[in-house]
């Protein structure tokens, strides 16, 4: 019993990490190729002149780092917890999708939207209320 607990707790706390990692990593992405600008690449100068930028762009780094930690954190749930829990549950991630994209690229997020999200949530509750694994000993 104690360690269904365990694993109970680790998968959650891992399908935390992904559901904040994953959509950081990309706002992240996105945010630092807002600030490269449109991108026009019509010769190869002009590619390499664009990875030059691409690579030296801060918020690029700390969105790969954070993608990183998401597909860590993904290969580790998917050792513990069936696939057909994890995914679902991954979809928390909407919340903080449309939550960063308001406080970090300015963005407007509509009602409309807002209530969607709501009822993927509801949805995953639903799922959530299964057990994470069926994989006994892990």
């Amino acid at each position: 019993m104690e360690s269904h607990k365990r694993l109970h707790l680790k998968t959650f706390l891992m399908i935390g990490i992904m559901v904040l990692a994953g959509p950081l990593g990309n706002v992240l992405l996105g945010k630092g190729m807002k600030t490269i600008g449109p991108v026009t690449a019509t010769s190869p100068a002009d590619v390499l002149h664009l990875l030059a930028r691409v690579l030296t762009t801060g918020y690029i780094w700390m969105g790969i780092a954070s993608l990183l930690t998401f597909f860590l954190a993904y290969m580790l749930v998917l050792s513990w917890a069936d696939y057909s829990f994890v995914q679902p549950s991954s979809a928390f991630s909407y919340v903080v999708v449309a939550t960063l994209s308001v406080v970090l690229l300015g963005e407007v997020v509509s009602p409309l939207r807002w209530l969607g999200i709501a009822i993927i949530c509801l949805g995953v509750f639903v799922v959530g209320r299964t057990r994470p694994s069926t994989t006994e000993n892990r």
